[in-house]
């Protein structure tokens, strides 16, 4: 608003002094015309009624008969020369202000363009001192129209009395533009105070989100139409994301046991088959001599079995309970669970993009937001120390299949250890167990699906999940 009114002010100062100056050109040259007109008038008289033959050589002696020429510089208030067809002075009015040197001899350029000009008039404009004139040059005529001699008329343009109405309109115009621009202020500070208020609770809201606590609503009174619907749409969110998060924590939950009950399994396994041939060498090996030592070798031994064979069962049921569980095929709108996948994440430089908003498939709909949170959790890892990060999410399909493609600028992954990608264990980063991807694999190919990938080192990388529909 503040812009508004000093723009305003400017251009209207501006387009003021630009027609204050058009109008003054346009005075002043209508005042010369008619003046000139005025003067022809009189000088035509003066021919007519002199009794000296109208030629020119007698032009300086009919005007001087009974100082004519003074006379109508006197009547006209305008100095007046008459010069001779080739240029040179025959008569001058009254000493003037006006010096230059058109006094004696009139210029050969200004002769030539009198006399191609097609009203056979010439106008030389000039500034001395500060002070703009116009000199009009014409011809004087008999009654036949053949040229006698040159009428010059030299002519001061005085502004002070246009110049000084142009000060006091832009100053009025200063005054009434220097009022609106406090109203302006203090409408624009109030009006901002009454908008960001309300935007301000959002952004504080919006800034303590976070996935891992309940979240509070918004709520506000006397805000506009359009803050209400952000308002809603941030509660919407609210409703979602505290859904996502749960899911989220129940498949973590998941993941989390399986884990560690395939690092169980693998941990007790291991000492279970040297324990077991070490008792029963021993078992062998034992002096049988002693009366009572072979039957506490015996009760020993079978403890010991029993003890690692239970061991066994626990580190079975374990592996066992790290498998997958059933898959639960049902059908999907892609578009929209990708899209619930990626709310759970507060990066504004995630995209989503998608080909339909309606995308339907056979897929276990627990089992799709994991795959994707794990691969967009791998592109801001990626993109952790990138100045400008990007993350692209794209779901696309065709007539039997449905895409989905998450690209970063990060990284990327160094030549030799693509083919490690997808393995059980391997990992790049500091912290983790490396069996993000290869859930994921493992996931994609349980419905019948591939993953690919294509990386480029400190360019980015893309990975591609394509599964069938049915």
């Amino acid at each position: 608003m503040i812009l508004l009114v000093l723009g305003a002010s400017i251009l209207i100062a501006g387009v003021t002094i630009y027609q204050y100056k058009e109008e003054s050109e346009d005075y002043h040259r209508d005042r010369l015309e008619r003046k000139e007109e005025a003067i022809r008038e009189n000088i035509n008289f003066v021919l007519r009624s002199t009794t000296y033959e109208i030629t020119p050589e007698n032009i300086a002696l009919i005007f001087k008969e009974r100082n004519k020429i003074y006379e109508m510089s006197q009547v006209h208030n305008l100095p007046l020369n008459i010069y001779s067809l080739e240029g040179n002075l025959l008569l001058k009015s009254k000493e003037s202000f006006f010096k230059d040197s058109t006094d004696i001899q009139i210029k050969a350029e200004i002769l030539e363009d009198l006399s191609t000009s097609v009203d056979k008039r010439f106008i030389l404009k000039s500034e001395r001192n500060g002070e703009k004139f116009q000199s009009s040059f014409t011809y004087i005529t008999d009654n036949k129209f053949r040229p006698l001699a040159i009428l010059n008329l030299p002519y001061l343009e005085e502004d002070d009395f246009l110049n000084k109405e142009l000060a006091e309109f832009l100053l009025r115009l200063g005054e009434v533009y220097l009022l609106m621009l406090v109203v302006a202020i203090a409408l624009s500070y109030f009006l901002s105070r009454y908008i960001t208020r309300s935007l301000k609770t959002i952004s504080d809201k919006i800034t303590e989100t976070r996935l891992n606590k309940r979240n509070a609503k918004i709520e506000i009174n006397d805000a506009s139409e359009e803050i209400y619907t952000l308002v809603n749409a941030y509660n919407s969110m609210i409703d979602e994301l505290e859904g996502s998060a749960a899911k989220l924590a129940t498949s973590e939950r998941e993941a989390a046991w399986r884990e560690m009950a395939k690092q169980v399994a693998h941990e007790i396994k291991n000492p279970l088959t040297p324990m077991r041939l070490s008792v029963q060498s021993f078992q062998r090996k034992f002096d049988p001599q002693d009366p009572e030592i072979n039957h506490k070798v015996e009760e020993y031994s079978n403890t010991l079995i029993q003890q690692i064979d239970t061991m066994s069962s626990i580190a079975s049921a374990f592996s066992n309970f790290a498998k997958m569980p059933a898959q639960q095929s049902e059908t999907l709108n892609v578009s929209k669970i990708v899209k619930l996948a990626l709310d759970i994440f507060n990066e504004d430089y995630i995209e989503f993009q998608t080909e339909d908003e309606e995308i339907l498939a056979k897929f276990d709909r627990t089992q799709l937001i994991r795959v994707v949170t794990n691969l967009v959790k791998n592109a801001i890892q990626a993109t952790e120390e990138q100045e400008n990060p990007m993350i692209k999410v794209d779901v696309s399909q065709d007539n039997y299949y449905v895409c989905i493609a998450v690209q970063d600028n990060g990284v990327g992954i160094p030549e030799d250890n693509k083919p490690k990608v997808f393995e059980p264990k391997f990992t790049t980063k500091n912290s983790g167990m490396g069996l993000g991807l290869a859930m994921v694999k493992n996931i994609v190919e349980t419905f019948k699906g591939t993953i690919t990938f294509e990386s480029q080192e400190h360019i980015g990388t893309t990975f591609r999940i394509k599964f069938p529909k049915h």
